[in-house]
């Protein structure tokens, strides 16, 4: 059976051609990030045969040519590049430089903060990366340079797609994860039916302040411990997924996929990172529910459906994620089996069991 860190290295070497984007509409490129998760879960030895039915099944863009025009020392030069999709070759070759000369957790600790205002971006994909990444590096005592292109493009991903959403979140409020979630009005779609995912999603995530309830959620939450906001986060957004059924299948597992992200990067990030980090994420998750639904549906009741629908436990679910072969339903099913460990709670499993039902198999 092949060990974690040689499924991750057979992973990076067999995808080492591929961009950023995959398919005509230019949707984020999974593979490493599902091939690290596939790992984690300890189906090393499905990792190869995995990237081969991916490759086949999913048309990829080209890895970008790595320039070196960007200069990280100095903000006149990378700050306008923030956002310049046409120049991710350009943010590569900076990460890959600063990688080079430096340790990788200095690398991340520096751009983390730089970075973080567009936690948004692609869906929160440039920071899942990231952290998949950081995991696999974390993980041996010497870094190999694949492990270090791997968090190159990662982080060029986030700043060469850069996007920020408006206000700011203060930790100010007095309401749980639970209870902002309850609080924050839907706007209910004009036709009675769910807002297709394809038409009007991306302007809404651009300009959620532009729907009501958004503003005054930034300042809902009360303070609390940057670990414990994050589970609350997995929890209730689990729950959230478990009950908007009509909705399109991927975009809401990444309410739990990305929190978990950033559970996996907050050891290696100073302590003064971690609470600006849960504030970037809320804020993230607001314009998802603004967004995306528009109406809690089954929301109040997400805990007792779950209780009740006795889901496959969770070695059985893992081992149904990896015959789906889905890249999200690998992401969602291996996030849930480590936010559940950390605190069971019965929305894991049924979020789970949902989306493995809901989305298609590769």
């Amino acid at each position: 059976m092949s060990t974690y860190t040689d499924a991750l290295f057979e992973a990076l070497d067999r995808l080492d051609d591929l961009g950023a984007e995959m398919g005509e509409v230019g949707f984020v490129n999974h593979a490493p990030m599902a091939a690290e998760a596939l790992a984690a879960l300890g189906h090393g030895d499905q990792v190869g045969p995995w990237v081969r039915s991916f490759r086949e099944a999913r048309p990829h863009h080209q890895a970008p040519t790595v320039g070196y025009s960007l200069d990280g020392t100095d903000e006149s030069s990378w700050r306008g590049a923030l956002g310049d999709a046409g120049r991710i070759g350009d943010w590569e070759g900076l990460f890959r430089r600063e990688l080079a000369e430096a340790a990788w957790r200095d690398v991340l600790a520096r751009w983390w903060p730089r970075l973080l205002p567009g936690l948004v971006t692609r869906l929160t994909h440039g920071m899942i990366r990231t952290a998949h990444a950081v995991r696999g590096l974390s993980s041996t005592t010497t870094s190999s340079d694949a492990q270090l292109v791997e968090l190159a493009r990662a982080l060029a991903l986030w700043a060469a797609y850069f996007t920020t959403l408006p206000g700011t979140v203060t930790f100010t409020g007095r309401a749980s994860v639970a209870d902002a979630v309850a609080a924050l009005p839907r706007t209910p779609a004009e036709t009675g039916n769910e807002p297709p995912w394809a038409s009007g999603a991306t302007h809404r995530i651009r300009h959620p302040d532009e729907l009501p309830g958004y503003r005054p959620a930034l300042n809902a939450l009360r303070p609390a411990d940057p670990q414990w906001l994050l589970t609350e986060m997995t929890t209730e957004f689990a729950g959230v997924y478990l009950a908007q059924a009509r909705l399109h299948p991927v975009p809401l597992v990444h309410a739990v996929t990305a929190p978990a992200a950033a559970r996996l990067v907050l050891p290696h990030l100073p302590a003064e990172l971690h609470m600006p980090t849960v504030a970037a994420l809320w804020q993230t998750h607001i314009t998802m529910l603004v967004a995306l639904t528009t109406g809690r549906r089954g929301e109040d009741t997400a805990v007792a459906t779950a209780s009740e629908s006795e889901p496959p436990p969770f070695d059985e679910l893992v081992a149904r994620a990896v015959r789906h072969g889905d890249e999200h339903v690998i992401k969602f099913t291996e996030a849930c089996l480590r936010e559940h460990a950390l605190r069971p709670d019965p929305r894991y499993p049924a979020a789970v069991h949902a989306a493995q039902q809901r989305i298609p198999r590769l």
